[in-house]
């Protein structure tokens, strides 16, 4: 079996992987995440395919994924928070509201150069927070680093009750849509 490459720092998405089975190693991308793409979707799909390619670069006869997440709330793109006070104002802004939480998934043949590109779209709702609790998640340091300042794994748990879709693409890695999608690269998870 050829090299699969996790083009990701995520542990979630590292996580998910790893529970596969599928042997792969971790080379987080350090491509320019920078872009002028304000619809969410072509976003994530644009900065998936960045990364994969950034990272295919350095790997001669691999099969390399990329992702990239973020919330989706009124046709914004709610990003990481920069600091605890921006955490809290996401958190504010979806407290007892649905958002979309949108992940690009990209896989660059490095050898062939073959790529696919996808979407995986998740509805999440967040229920009612109360200030003080908005307060304690963002100071948690939790927020830090993920999109719309929460994680699912660890106490953000507490925070969504509801989920329409998809929850391994809440964790940051659409498992079903990826098996499908590295059938393409001849790397079967389950045969």
């Amino acid at each position: 079996m050829r090299t699969v490459v996790l083009a990701s720092a995520s542990s979630g998405r590292a996580e998910l992987l790893r529970r596969t089975g599928i042997p792969f190693v971790v080379d987080p991308s350090r491509c320019d995440e920078v872009t002028d793409v304000c619809d969410a979707e072509d976003y994530v799909r644009l900065l998936a395919v960045r990364k994969a390619r950034e990272v295919a670069q350095r790997h001669a006869n691999a099969i390399v994924i990329g992702a990239d997440t973020v919330i989706e709330l009124d046709g914004a793109i709610l990003g990481k928070p920069e600091s605890v006070a921006d955490a809290e104002s996401m958190l504010t802004q979806l407290s007892g509201r649905y958002h979309r939480l949108l992940t690009g998934l990209a896989i660059v043949d490095s050898l062939s150069g073959a790529e696919y590109r996808g979407l995986e779209s998740t509805q999440v709702h967040m229920r009612e927070l109360t200030p003080a609790e908005i307060r304690a998640y963002a100071a948690s340091g939790e927020p830090e680093g993920k999109s719309g300042s929460y994680e699912i794994q660890g106490l953000g748990a507490t925070i969504i009750d509801r989920i329409e879709g998809d929850f391994s693409n809440v964790v940051g890695l659409p498992m079903a849509h990826l098996a499908r999608a590295l059938e393409q690269f001849n790397v079967s998870i389950l045969t």
